[in-house]
């Protein structure tokens, strides 16, 4: 059975609110042209929208920026931790380090949440505690795919914290992935950031405060300007 486009787009957090993740507002940029709701629109349109999948651009970008109440090193560590990937993060059925090197991993990882179930390699680079890049090496799955998480100090007064850059672009080579993508992937990417800081909370302990939201409304400082 296939959900209906409408279903997603009204009514996510009633898919997506029962694991428990930090609810984080990130920027799903590059969605597909005349993606809104589309509830109320004939039973007929709707099913030309699913079935046709417009060719508008494929790429898909999403942006976090979050302070949070963990260090930098507590949070590279959680993140370049991809073997263990499959223990914690959402809808990553397995997860197997192939190689590794103080600078450099790469690991096969199926990603599963109905009706994807796909494998992938990824090729990381990794920059104590500052950074850790992901990119999609074998092509089966994906045109192109490029995570990244940036780590840098919080505030001044607060030695436990730092401020977390994510972002994640990509494209589906099938056209059926990617507009399924557009329906709801905004949703599993706030869950994967969430994912990692709960993660971090049970390794190193409780947080020094809250997750703050860091994102910049471009679109409000362009019409204050």
């Amino acid at each position: 059975m296939v959900l209906s486009k409408s279903i997603f787009k009204c009514a996510p957090k009633v898919l997506f609110s029962n694991h428990g993740f930090f609810n984080f507002q990130g920027h799903y940029v590059n969605r597909l042209i005349g993606d809104g709701c589309q509830c109320h629109g004939s039973e007929q349109q709707q099913k030309r929208t699913f079935l046709s999948f417009p060719k508008s651009t494929r790429t898909r970008e999403y942006r976090g920026r979050q302070l949070v109440g963990h260090t930098m090193e507590q949070m590279f560590e959680v993140v370049s931790d991809v073997d263990n990937y499959c223990n914690f993060l959402p809808w990553c059925k397995k997860s197997i380090v192939l190689h590794k090197t103080p600078q450099n991993l790469k690991a096969d990882l199926i990603i599963g949440f109905p009706p994807i179930n796909e494998s992938y390699t990824s090729n990381v680079t990794l920059l104590k505690p500052h950074l850790v890049k992901a990119e999609c090496v074998d092509g089966k799955l994906f045109h192109h795919m490029l995570t990244i998480w940036r780590f840098s100090p919080g505030l001044k007064r607060e030695k436990q914290s730092c401020v977390i850059d994510f972002q994640i672009t990509f494209e589906f080579r099938s056209a059926f992935h990617s507009h399924l993508s557009n329906l709801f992937f905004d949703q599993v990417a706030r869950q994967m950031e969430g994912a990692f800081i709960k993660e971090v909370g049970k390794r190193y302990g409780s947080a020094s405060m809250q997750p703050r939201n860091l994102l910049v409304n471009t679109s409000a400082d362009t019409r204050n300007s």
